[in-house]
């Protein structure tokens, strides 16, 4: 396979892997590397920013969720100085809300946790826009309830206040289920 892959990757084969679980992001970039990318890694938005700024890549995997921020903000900073890159959002949150705004803010595909090197591999080389398949299990009325949450609260610009007004709901149990993660 990894043949197939340098083929696709262009000549410019850099890669930025933005994570804060270091045994992950670490096997991730062994992976990658040997499908023939050239990974360099970050384990905060800050470190993800400065790559960003100072040698922008040609491709990106950034998990949303990181310990001194959100990974939106890489997505942003990677689209100003690179508008080519091809950059995936990674997350173990996976919500609609959430997949909307990374796309809006520039990612071009959206993977939920867990995903392996194979499926990020996919998902920064895919070219078509091809509809996926239809889900076996449709979501159940608790995670509709989570998804609709999850937008409104991507909508107020991650304001729990301003959410919670808009959804009357008191802000602590808003919080509550925030800190949650969405029911299957």
């Amino acid at each position: 396979m990894a043949e197939d892959v340098t083929a696709d990757l262009g000549p410019d084969r850099t890669l930025l892997l933005v994570d804060d679980d270091e045994p992950f992001v670490k096997r991730l970039a062994r992976a990658m590397e040997r499908r023939g990318f050239i990974p360099e890694t970050a384990e905060s938005v800050a470190a993800g920013k400065a790559i960003a700024q100072s040698r922008p890549p040609a491709y990106a995997v950034v998990d949303l969720r990181l310990e001194d921020g959100n990974g939106l903000d890489v997505v942003e900073a990677l689209r100003e100085r690179r508008p080519d890159c091809r950059i995936v959002v990674l997350t173990g949150y996976g919500a609609i809300a959430t997949a909307v705004a990374a796309v809006k803010v520039g990612a071009t595909d959206y993977l939920s946790k867990p995903a392996d090197a194979n499926d990020v591999t996919n998902a920064l080389l895919s070219k078509g826009a091809s509809m996926p398949a239809p889900p076996e299990n449709p979501m159940s009325a608790d995670r509709v309830r989570w998804e609709h949450i999850q937008r409104v609260y991507e909508m107020c610009d991650r304001n729990v206040s301003e959410t919670a007004r808009r959804l009357s709901m008191h802000r602590r149990t808003l919080q509550r289920i925030l800190a949650k993660r969405g029911p299957k």
